[in-house]
């Protein structure tokens, strides 16, 4: 993602000088510490990482877009090994049915009686290998699991225990048997994160790492740092973090332009606002202020967004990104001071 700040926000942030109404030295440190296990096997995914940690501090779902072998399943697979929760793993198909991953109801035959035995989508943290091989039947399915932490069936609703994210990975270049997201689901994701190739060094240091471990599987390193207890303080002291109402405005202004703007074809949705406050919030809160700055938006509004605007035919054919539509946007709305 692009740096979108000034110089002069840049002082602004580190001039900045105050006590904090609400203690969120531990919120820190649980993050340094999920960092630091992360950094034992994950290099240079820095942005991935603290996508991944705002997500769930906000209860959000995570679509992560990246070519193979760049090491999307496996960070998300050490990401949930940092928390003391469940994990479960489902690799779509197309020939995936709802009941596949929901669950079904089996007669028993001792009692007479049908009995709902649950789905892999039961669990807390549940990654979703190649999300857009499932027919639309399928992604339907998830909808309500999504939105409301729950299923409905047979009449009777079961819901999820916290804290419940879906990390869902798909391939940009392989497209054929795969099936397009629908928007509604698309929506649901509070970001999609799209995940590039390392640099060189990184690279280097990967070779390095690798070399070091002599067999070794990455998930033997990783340790469990924070509990479901110790999260749901953190997503509490998350909703008290200050915001002023020019903050909020600003907000409101740059997702009411992308609704009217000549290269768009779809604009944000109010899901959309709130998903970029939610995560300007945690944003704040893991630097360690009890408010949010112009900075923490900007850093937010890319992955809230470039999954749920659409560019019109003739910029998409031109080759223009969302991304580059997003930051013209930032660009055109002034920042409050």
């Amino acid at each position: 993602m692009e740096n979108n700040e000034t110089p002069q926000e840049n002082q602004q942030e580190n001039d900045l000088n105050f006590d904090n109404r609400i203690p969120l030295e531990e919120l820190k440190n649980a993050v340094v510490a999920i960092k630091t296990e992360l950094a034992k096997v994950i290099i240079g995914q820095e942005r991935f990482i603290d996508l991944l940690i705002v997500s769930l501090l906000v209860e959000g779902h995570v679509l992560i877009e990246g070519v193979p072998g760049i090491a999307k399943t496996v960070t998300a697979k050490l990401f949930a090994k940092t928390l003391k929760t469940d994990f479960s793993r489902i690799q779509f198909t197309p020939d995936l049915m709802p009941s596949d991953i929901l669950g079904t109801s089996i007669f028993n035959v001792k009692n007479s009686e049908f009995e709902f035995k649950k789905g892999p989508i039961f669990s807390n943290i549940v990654l979703i290998d190649e999300i857009n091989r499932a027919p639309a039947k399928t992604q339907a399915a998830m909808f309500e699991i999504m939105e409301e932490m729950q299923v409905t069936m047979d009449g009777t609703t079961y819901k999820m225990e916290a804290p419940f994210m879906v990390l869902a990975t798909q391939n940009p270049i392989e497209q054929e048997g795969t099936y397009a997201l629908p928007e509604a689901q698309l929506d649901r994701f509070l970001f999609k994160i799209k995940v590039d190739y390392p640099s060189l060094e990184d690279e280097v240091r990967i070779l390095q790492t690798h070399h070091e471990r002599k067999g070794i599987k990455p998930q033997g390193l990783i340790e469990a740092v924070l509990t479901p207890a110790k999260l749901q303080e953190f997503k509490q002291k998350i909703q008290e973090i200050r915001v002023e109402e020019k903050i909020i405005r600003y907000v409101a202004e740059i997702i009411s332009k992308t609704r009217n703007h000549p290269h768009l074809y779809l604009g944000g949705s109010p899901r959309a606002s709130i998903a970029t406050l939610n995560s300007a919030k945690a944003f704040a809160a893991i630097d360690g202020r009890d408010f949010v700055i112009p900075t923490d938006i900007k850093r937010a509004l890319v992955p809230v967004l470039n999954h749920r605007i659409i560019l019109t035919p003739e910029r998409e054919m031109e080759g223009m990104s969302t991304d580059s539509v997003i930051n013209m946007i930032m660009e055109s709305v002034e920042v409050p001071r």
